[in-house]
This record gives C-alpha cells, structure tokens and sequence, in this order.
C-alpha cells in the first residue's frame, strides 16, 4: 500500500483518485493498445501521399493526347453553302398569342397520342379549304383546355359574338367546329 502525494492518505493498488482529497494519481498500465510511435504515423502518411502523387501522374500520362494535336489549324477555301430552311405546312399556321385570352373556333382537338401530324392534317385542310387564321395549340398549356390535344383553331376574336359570327363558314369546313374563350 502506498500514499497519496498531496495530502498523505492510503491508496489501495490500482487506485485513480485519493478518496481524501480527490489527486489522480498516477497509473502504471493504461486501457487499451499503446499508441503508435509519431514517427511511424508520419511514415505511413508520407508514403500514401507519395502513392497518391504517382498515381495522378499516371492518370495523366495516360490520358494525355500526344502534342500534335496542340497544333494551331487554319481552315482555307471559300465559305460553306448553307441551305436556306423549308418553309412546311406546320410552321405556317398560326401561333397562339402569349398569354392573351381571345375567344376562337375550336375545329377539331386530336389526341396527342395520335400525334401533332395528325392536327397538321386537318389544319392544312381546314386552309385549302379556306378558312383563315388556322393554328395548332398545345391543350396542356392552357388552364381554359383538356390537356392531352391538339386543338386546331381558327382566328382569334375579341368577343364571343364576333367569333359566333364566324362559325357558320368553320362549320362546313368541320361539322363540330365550336366556340371556345382560352386563356392560360
């Protein structure tokens, strides 16, 4: 048995705290494994540092394209003939207004499962047969319409008379031709 430093008590073998005065007392064996050596922890880092550095190295000679292609080009000759675009039936419809709320004649609403040639058709049609101001519109983006179609209308009207006015001529060009206010 031996006895606390500070206030002179009897310590019992493997005791942490005088009970006395509350000293931590030395200890001859520690919990757990010893610690490793600093200079074996500063080994290990330098080392996977070093293989860390190699492989960048690598990877980089690897992907590396050979110098010729660092090369300066210089195109000659004349300039490049570029076709002037076609003008199809789709892009000669009309286009809805952005964000305008306007009264229409719906002609048809195809199902987009049949797909926008479809709606293309019968809007060509609708023009060689003479009816103005044809377009096709996305059902989808309009609060107003049932999405999932291609509505094909004609003309846009500022008033519900006006467009009732111009019915009777979209009715036999399409039998179910109908009035329709859209907004988005």
């Amino acid at each position: 048995m031996t006895n606390c430093p500070r206030c002179g008590a009897g310590l019992a073998a493997g005791q942490e705290y005088c009970l006395e005065c509350g000293l931590r007392l030395p200890v001859a064996g520690r919990v757990g494994s010893p610690p490793q050596s600093r200079r074996k922890a500063v080994v290990a880092v330098l080392v996977a540092a070093v293989v860390a550095v190699a492989g960048a190295a690598l990877a980089v000679g690897i992907t590396r394209e050979p110098t010729a292609a660092n090369a300066i080009l210089t195109a000659t000759g004349g300039s490049e003939f570029v076709a002037t675009p076609t003008v199809t039936d789709a892009s000669r419809f009309e286009q809805w207004p952005v964000e305008k709320s306007a009264w229409t004649i719906v002609l048809v609403s195809v199902p987009k499962v049949e797909g926008r040639d479809a709606a293309v058709a019968r809007a060509a049609e609708a023009r060689r047969k003479g009816l103005r101001g044809v377009g096709i519109l996305d059902s989808s983006r309009f609060a107003s319409l049932h999405p999932g179609y291609w509505t094909v209308f004609a003309g846009t009207y500022p008033s519900e008379p006006e467009a009732t006015g111009h019915l009777r001529a979209a009715k036999s060009v399409q039998r179910g031709a109908r009035t329709a206010r859209i907004h988005s």
